[in-house]
């Protein structure tokens, strides 16, 4: 697209900055009117089903374009990912531990393995011979992705909802559920800044141009995998145990990062397998434990899930407003060779940073409640 880093940071941080304002809305809008899910669903699916495959078709130059188009996708993805997650209560066999623990274990692996298709993907596309039209075709791909969905999920849009209370931050902050929203974010941090430097990293830091794919793959394969392990982890040694357990292993990881050198793919693998294994739980145990303190408090859920998206979010923009200007200040150019001060800050960016972040976020996980409501 021709856009340089810093502006790309920024553009993020405004996108995100209207998404402030539109994921509480749009959990509010989806909880003021329980009957029409179906119809937000759909509308959901459409804009991703019609976004991505415009997306992908842009040229350098169509900013404007560019963001209304992120803005629609943004929307999209906001209002399905609210819709699924407010549901929790009446999609699980009942509201009980267990049965929440096996809907969100099934949710978020399946989310993972959405992840996992999508980056493997542009690569499947491009073997089988679509050249230059690639990303066009990728986001065709995507786009019947978001119908296919639409289609086999419509009938649990006509279920009952579960109808709770007012949602309201003195509500949501006798819940514990403002502490686990800060968490969130928090936590959220370390992860947003590795994956918006990933292929920097990996392709002008290590040097491994062409092959950052596998890397990605293998971590957020290894993230899939992983699931039924936390699960069983929480059981028995809850949840807030089970995300102490796995922030210190991330935050072995982020140390061993910050060491690599030029070359050091074997080691940069296992740092992928096992980050992409403690990045498992975050996203089980924490959503798990959101809605655990909504339903005990009997909280309206989508209402809250918008503040919950729009938390996961900011830490991807805040990522990027802070990490890309500062390599745009240090001189870092994707692809170039890189000067001593260049590769010092994508270091310290990728690897380092995230190691404080998350070590911030284990010690505010120390202070949550031993027990979940419910429990």
């Amino acid at each position: 697209m021709g856009i340089s880093l810093t502006a790309l940071g920024s553009l993020l941080l405004i996108l995100r900055m209207i998404d402030l304002v539109q994921d509480p809305l749009l959990g509010l809008l989806t909880d003021r009117f329980p009957a029409a899910q179906a119809t937000f669903a759909n509308t959901a699916a459409l804009s991703m089903a019609l976004g991505f495959p415009l997306l992908f078709m842009l040229q350098a130059g169509m900013t404007w374009a560019f963001v209304a188009l992120l803005i629609i996708l943004f929307t999209g993805y906001s209002l399905g990912s609210i819709l699924i997650y407010g549901r929790s209560a009446s999609l699980a066999r009942s509201a009980q531990p267990d049965d929440l623990l096996r809907l969100a274990s099934w949710r978020e692996g399946g989310q993972l393995v959405g992840v996992i298709l999508a980056a493997a993907l542009p690569s499947l596309l491009l073997a089988a011979g679509t050249g230059s039209d690639t990303w066009f075709y990728f986001g065709l791909c995507l786009g019947g992705i978001a119908c296919l969905a639409a289609w086999i999920s419509r009938t649990i849009w006509r279920g009952p909802v579960e109808i709770g209370e007012n949602l309201s931050l003195l509500g949501l902050k006798q819940a514990g559920a403002m502490k686990l929203l800060f968490l969130m974010l928090l936590n959220s941090l370390p992860v947003a800044l590795t994956s918006t430097l990933f292929l920097f990293f990996a392709e002008d830091h290590l040097g491994l141009s062409g092959e950052a794919g596998l890397f990605l793959l293998a971590f957020f394969l290894s993230a899939g995998l992983s699931i039924p392990v936390w699960s069983r982890v929480s059981t028995r040694l809850g949840n807030r145990n089970t995300l102490i357990l796995a922030m210190g292993l991330a935050i072995i990881c982020f140390v061993g990062a910050a060491f690599l050198a030029p070359g050091d793919r074997v080691a940069f693998l296992l740092i992928c397998v096992a980050s992409g294994f403690a990045m498992g739980a975050d996203i089980l145990i924490l959503p798990l434990m959101f809605s655990k303190a909504l339903i005990a408090a009997g909280l309206k859920a989508a209402s809250a899930f918008g503040y919950w998206s729009f938390a996961g979010k900011l830490a991807l923009a805040l990522a990027a407003a802070i990490a890309l200007p500062l390599l745009d200040f240090f001189n870092f150019t994707p692809g170039a060779t890189l000067n001593a001060n260049a590769r010092r800050t994508l270091v310290f960016a990728y690897a380092v940073l995230p190691c404080v972040l998350k070590l911030i976020a284990l010690c505010f996980t120390l202070t949550l409640p031993q027990k979940d409501p419910l429990t």
